[in-house]
């Protein structure tokens, strides 16, 4: 496997760890997507372990319902390191919050550190 494959292999478990929905869709989406000892931080959250990742995955789904989560363009990357963009899509189509992530690797290929900005997100 290519290290650009790993980077988008990691990529894509990621989104379908923040579309699943369902505790046990949830449960083994989050496992395969992130390490026991993930963190993930952002301008909104700051949380370490899969369960905390799972805990703000609902508090997204709860705030934002019937919405998905989609990469924007390609996963970039060196060493363990990646990056890439996604949006935020409404049942309409149209895409209010996007952002940018930046991911360290475990061995496994699974997501160790999450580092998020917020590039767009709707007046409040």
């Amino acid at each position: 496997m290519t290290e650009q494959q790993r980077y988008a292999d990691a990529a894509a478990r990621y989104f379908e760890a923040w579309n699943a929905t369902g505790d046990e869709a949830l449960g083994k989406a989050v496992a395969a997507a992130f390490d026991e000892q993930a963190t993930y931080t952002d301008p909104l959250a700051d949380v370490a372990g899969q369960d905390g990742l799972a805990a703000v995955i609902v508090g997204a789904h709860a705030q934002f319902p019937g919405f998905v989560f989609r990469q924007l363009g390609d996963v970039d990357g060196h060493h363990d390191v990646a990056r890439f963009g996604w949006e935020l899509v409404a049942p309409d189509g149209t895409a209010p919050v996007a952002g940018f992530d930046v991911v360290r690797l475990a061995d496994d290929g699974r997501i160790r550190t999450v580092v998020g900005f917020l590039d767009r997100v709707p007046a409040m």
